[in-house]
C-alpha cells in the first residue's frame, strides 16, 4: 500500500488536486488499486472518477497532474 509520504506532488498537481477536490489519499489509492497504463515518460493510474499521471522515482512516485474523466 502506498502512503501519502511517499508521494512528491508538483506544483501543477497541487494546483489541479484543489481545482477538481482530490485529496492526497485518494491519490495514493488510485496508485494502489487503480488501471495503470503504461505512458512515455511515467504512468497514468485511472480510478473511480479521476486519473493520476505520475513518475515512480525509487520508491517515491512524482505526481505530475491529476484530473476527472470526463
Amino acid at each position: 500500500m502506498i502512503k501519502e509520504e511517499h508521494l512528491i506532488i508538483t506544483k501543477h498537481a497541487q494546483d489541479k488536486m484543489i481545482l477538481e477536490g482530490i485529496s492526497t489519499k485518494q491519490i495514493a489509492d488510485a496508485i494502489s488499486r487503480g488501471s495503470i497504463f503504461r505512458q512515455t515518460e511515467g504512468f497514468l493510474a485511472v480510478y473511480t472518477y479521476f486519473s493520476v499521471a505520475y513518475k515512480k522515482i525509487g520508491e517515491k512516485y512524482k505526481i505530475k497532474t491529476v484530473f476527472t474523466n470526463k
